[in-house]
């Protein structure tokens, strides 16, 4: 009796002590997992090595005095910081919304548990309040123009080098900021409004002084474009001129050529050409000179002489061809045609008598008569 419970204590105490054993095990060896980092406190009181530097556990299995040391296990991954979003006072003192959003992580892990006791909530509240400063000290020297129409990656710049190079900054507590963002930036509804009417009055400002600079471009063009048609026009009237008296000195010659040529011929075609001008009106009547008139001494000479046209005496005209009534003229006579002007006859010295020949003889003249186109004939 007494042996079995002698086995039975031994049993027992080796279990208690197997039992210490593994409390023991476990209380000296501990994990610290990839991403994280972990800070070893001694009698809660950060174990500092000799140069005074906080003991900072990289992962892997470590092993630590039981009961003794404690470990923190501490992200040192990066870390964001959503919905920061708040009221800013403009240097017109105006307000404006800026929502931005903030990547940071932990570079000091001695300073990170001193300030914060290793709780990501509280750094995050810190954080926020300093990012908030920073934005607001920066907003306050623009103005609403600025912000809204300029660059927001200067104003994040300007914001993440205030928060981490500041006295005051982040690094303070153990963080850096790594990326500064601004989300969305609005104004309030009365803010907004103003703002955009003082745009708008800007831009129209705008517009109107390049409609004016396009209307006096225009006019400058019009006046130009003027003076260059009047140039023109006033060249081409010069040369319409010119070619017009050209031609009509060519004509000119041509018809005292023609003059000196045949004197007779010229006479008769231009007196041809007046009756036929004058009896191109129908119903019209011609009262002429058979004794004066070349036409009648041609149609009653059966031709015309190659050497003298001149009048024949004696000449009449048949009863059938005159009319028995007299004829009431119109009270406008059809305008005869222009003759040209003649030239002067060249004179001529002839050998024997050395006398000079009888000048030329006049101009040609209309026919001596030409009947006027009566309104109402009678009939014979």
């Amino acid at each position: 009796m007494s042996t079995n419970n002698n086995n039975h204590n031994k049993l027992l105490a080796l279990g208690v002590a197997l039992i210490i054993v593994v409390v023991l095990l476990l209380n000296s060896v501990y994990f610290v997992q990839e991403g994280t980092r972990a800070i070893k406190l001694r009698f809660n009181k950060v174990v500092r090595d000799s140069n005074n530097n906080v003991v900072v556990i990289q992962p892997g299995i470590h092993f630590k005095p039981p009961f003794i040391d404690s470990v923190v296990n501490i992200d040192a991954r990066l870390q964001t910081l959503d919905d920061t979003s708040d009221r800013f006072l403009t240097v017109e003192k105006k307000d404006v919304l800026i929502e931005s959003y903030v990547k940071w992580k932990v570079v000091d892990f001695g300073k990170f548990y001193t300030s914060t006791g290793g709780q990501f909530t509280r750094a995050n509240d810190l954080l926020r309040r300093k990012i908030n400063d920073r934005l607001r000290s920066e907003v306050g020297s623009q103005t609403i123009s600025d912000i809204v129409s300029g660059s927001r990656s200067e104003l994040m710049s300007q914001a993440l080098d205030a928060v981490n190079k500041a006295e005051d900054g982040a690094l303070n507590f153990g963080i850096q900021v790594i990326d500064v963002r601004v989300v969305k930036i609005e104004l309030p509804t009365e803010v907004a409004d103003s703002i955009y009417q003082r745009m708008r009055a800007e831009r129209q400002a705008v517009a109107g002084e390049h409609r004016a600079q396009g209307q006096e471009q225009a006019q400058i063009m019009r006046a130009e474009t003027d003076r260059n048609i009047t140039v023109i026009l006033s060249e081409a009237q010069l040369e319409a001129a010119k070619i017009r008296a050209t031609a009509d000195a060519q004509a000119n010659a041509i018809y005292n050529q023609t003059y000196t040529q045949n004197y007779e011929l010229f006479t008769f075609l231009k007196n041809m050409e007046a009756y036929k001008t004058s009896l191109a009106q129908n119903n019209s009547v011609l009262l002429v000179n058979p004794e004066k008139d070349s036409f009648y001494q041609f149609l009653f000479n059966n031709g015309i002489s190659n050497t003298n046209l001149k009048p024949q005496t004696g000449v009449q005209v048949p009863a059938n061809a005159l009319p028995s009534n007299p004829v009431s003229l119109p009270a406008t006579v059809p305008a005869t045609p222009e003759q040209p002007a003649q030239p002067a006859a060249p004179t001529e010295t002839t050998p024997a008598t050395n006398e000079q020949a009888p000048a030329a003889p006049a101009a040609p003249a209309t026919p001596a008569s030409p009947a006027e186109p009566a309104t109402s004939p009678s009939a014979p």
